[in-house]
């Protein structure tokens, strides 16, 4: 066997998956057709940023990655949620869900994802066991009850016991195993970009929700000697594509009133990006000999930051069920025992998540006004409150 493990797709879920499975002692192969672009100003960036959750953050841990990760992170303590549905663009309701109620650690950390794949693909280099190989992709996969066989676009062909599938919501992986998907499409597209602004952010992660979707400020490191913070804005498609046309000095005039104004006028500090906003959820998550995590096996609006946490809840039930039975690495009991072990939890969040941004997309006065009456009835009831917050850190309903 060429392999232990095969991990088609080199973005942050197959990076971590490739250290992790490093780390407990497998032999890895990790491809990816792009190399990693690891530098914020170039072409390609990935301008968005991930909030690792507290159980995220324990498995990057005992992946062997916090520590690379530990001193660009920026704590959030704080998550506020404001209305500002009313007639004009300015907070009604506000409030804070605070960690300090449940724990006595953040809710999370706050890392840009240029930056989580420059120090990912650099700590795959001394793994001795990983062999990670950018700008190479996976073109077939044939699989038997004892091996697979992926053949890759080099030329070569990797023997191996499990293929991890975390290459997209595309997954070729996932296509070639003739595993469907269910897509729900909002018409809604996501601007990414980084801003500055005169108020610090204090660590609290806003989001601001009034029509189209929310308007989400996610704490960074200072730039260039001012607060700043990571911004995704959710709109209607056809706003989104003018929002992208307009010169920087509109665009900034425009972002400042979206956001009420809360931290002054915001800067840009980055270029801009777009993305289509879509919920998606495979069929099953695991074929003959191979298993699907993140985007390849689920998809969300960026709401709550659970994209990404469920990609790594995904792989921290793939490698203690590896770790548990290294000898039945990738066979049917291990991937049954997969599948069953995450499809409820993946299910309800996606349908939870699409229900919060359907919510979040309402444009007629009495639906706003009823979101700003619910936000404030759930927020009163501290025992709804709390569980709220445990459920966003991963807890099982």
């Amino acid at each position: 066997m060429d392999y232990d493990i095969v991990i088609s797709g080199g973005g942050i879920a197959g990076l971590t998956a490739a250290s992790a499975f490093g780390v407990a002692g497998f032999s890895v192969l990790c491809v990816d057709p792009a190399p990693p672009v690891t530098d914020r100003d170039t072409d390609g960036a990935d301008l968005r940023s991930t909030a690792f959750l507290q159980p995220a953050q324990a498995f990057l841990e005992e992946a062997g990655l916090w520590e690379r990760l530990a001193p660009h992170a920026m704590p959030l303590q704080v998550m506020r949620i404001v209305d500002a549905g009313g007639e004009l663009p300015e907070p009604r309701v506000s409030h804070d869900f605070n960690a300090a109620d449940i724990s006595d650690k953040p809710f999370g950390w706050n890392l840009p994802n240029w930056l989580l794949r420059r120090e990912m693909a650099a700590r795959l280099e001394e793994l001795d066991r990983v062999d990670f190989r950018p700008g190479t992709a996976t073109t077939a996969l044939f699989t038997r009850d004892a091996e697979a066989r992926v053949s890759l676009s080099d030329g070569t062909r990797a023997r191996t016991k499990l293929v991890i599938a975390a290459d997209g919501r595309n997954s070729p992986m996932r296509e070639a195993a003739g595993i469907d998907v269910r897509t729900t499409r909002f018409g809604q597209k996501a601007l990414a970009f980084a801003v500055t602004h005169p108020i610090p952010h204090g660590n609290v992660s806003t989001e601001i929700h009034r029509t189209g979707g929310p308007f989400t400020l996610v704490p960074l490191p200072d730039y260039g000697g001012r607060p700043s913070s990571a911004i995704v804005w959710m709109e209607e498609g056809p706003k989104a594509d003018a929002l992208m046309k307009l010169e920087v000095a509109a665009f900034e005039e425009a972002m400042s009133q979206r956001s009420c104004h809360l931290f002054g006028p915001l800067t840009l500090a980055s270029r801009r990006t777009l993305w289509p906003i879509i919920a998606q959820e495979a069929a099953r998550l695991s074929g003959q000999r191979l298993a699907l995590v993140a985007e390849a096996a689920h998809v969300l609006p960026p709401i709550g930051a659970q994209g990404l946490n469920m990609s790594l809840r995904d792989l921290a039930c793939l490698r203690e069920l590896a770790i548990a039975r290294p000898d039945g690495l990738g066979d049917r009991q291990m991937l049954d025992a997969y599948h069953r072990a995450r499809i409820a939890d993946i299910r309800a969040r996606v349908a939870g998540i699409t229900a919060l941004n359907r919510i979040s997309m309402v444009s007629t006065p009495a639906l706003r006004d009823l979101r700003a009456r619910g936000l404030d009835a759930l927020y009163s009831l501290t025992p709804v409150r709390r569980t709220l917050m445990q459920l966003g850190l991963g807890a099982r309903g």
